[in-house]
């Protein structure tokens, strides 16, 4: 799959009109009577991330038929939906950095981004409604279900560092790959709402965010604070098994084994610790590992997309993939 990387703003360049009616919605969706609330919303979107979820629920609109108002609503609503759970995951990881700036509760404190995480949440609460769709209401409750469980998941496993590779990948998918499902599957949903489609775009999501999420977990040790905008190692700090580390535990002498224990073991890791971590984890094939089931992930999404006709918008969902397994950050 190795070809030139398209940035996201050539790859989204098809939607580009879709993505302005979506950033409206989002826009609108953020404002109050509160100055407090119209405060931080304004740092939340001079900050924005790079909107990957909304784009997929206008391309697979797109690729499925034609979007409609609901699907630049979806869009927005899957994004609110995002939004708040990074603010909560923040205060629950006392994370100082999101996308290279202060974290809410780095500026505002954990009261303030709590209730700011609240208030986004019931402003998706109240996007929902407005689509007046049962499908696409029952869709984004059980999701956000499934956001909530795979993050407590995470967290139960660290304090018992007993995760598998099975419960790994049922936690990605809760935590990261059932919202990249559903903003696809809103697009089928919000276009024809024809069963095949809803199909292949929730087969597609959820291999990319599969994918997506692994990719991220390999920052946390091969990245850089300057490439990711987040701290590097907070993973292994937090005693967060993800699947380089998972892997290795079965290629590991028991010294190293020992090695690896006594570190997660530690309350305080030094960037020394983090460099043994990650020295032994290279030596055990982990992060190799998990380029290649980012690779197996890939080629799950491609083959849900491949049956739709040639256009420009399947292309920018073929490129996200590409981008995906190429970006630095």
């Amino acid at each position: 799959m190795k070809q030139e990387l398209k940035t996201l703003k050539i790859i989204t360049k098809p939607i580009f009109e879709d993505i302005k009616l979506f950033e409206e919605e989002f826009r609108n969706a953020l404002r109050s009577e509160v100055r407090l609330i119209n405060l931080v919303g304004k740092y939340i979107i001079r900050h924005k991330g790079k909107h990957i979820r909304p784009v997929l629920t206008i391309l697979a609109s797109r690729v499925c038929s034609q979007p409609t108002v609901n699907s630049y609503r979806a869009a927005a609503m899957i994004e609110l939906l995002h939004l708040a759970t990074l603010i909560h995951d923040d205060v629950v990881d006392e994370a100082e950095k999101r996308r290279g700036f202060p974290s809410i509760n780095r500026i505002w404190k954990n009261k303030i981004a709590v209730l700011m995480g609240d208030f986004i949440l019931s402003k998706t609460l109240i996007n929902m409604v407005g689509l007046k769709d049962f499908a696409a209401l029952q869709l984004i409750a059980d999701t956000a279900e499934k956001l909530a469980a795979g993050e407590i998941l995470q967290v139960e496993k660290a304090l018992t560092r007993s995760m598998t590779e099975d419960v790994y990948y049922d936690m990605i998918y809760q935590k990261t790959a059932s919202l990249m499902s559903t903003s696809c599957e809103l697009g089928a949903i919000t276009s024809t709402g024809k069963d095949k489609d809803r199909k292949a775009m929730v087969t597609y999501g959820t291999k990319f965010g599969m994918a997506f999420q692994l990719k991220d977990d390999l920052f946390d040790l091969l990245g850089s604070e300057n490439q990711t905008g987040k701290d590097i190692g907070a993973d292994v700090k937090r005693n967060m098994m993800t699947l380089p580390l998972i892997h290795s535990y079965e290629n590991l002498s028991k010294a190293e084994t020992r090695q690896v224990k006594k570190i997660l073991g530690l309350k305080k890791k030094t960037n020394a610790d983090l460099n043994d971590i990650k020295t032994i984890v290279d030596g055990a094939g982990g992060f190799n590992y998990a380029e290649q089931k980012i690779e197996e992930f890939n080629h799950q999404a491609l083959d849900a997309i491949s049956p739709y006709p040639d256009s420009p918008y399947k292309q920018s969902m073929v490129d996200l993939i590409s981008f995906n397994a190429q970006r630095t950050g």
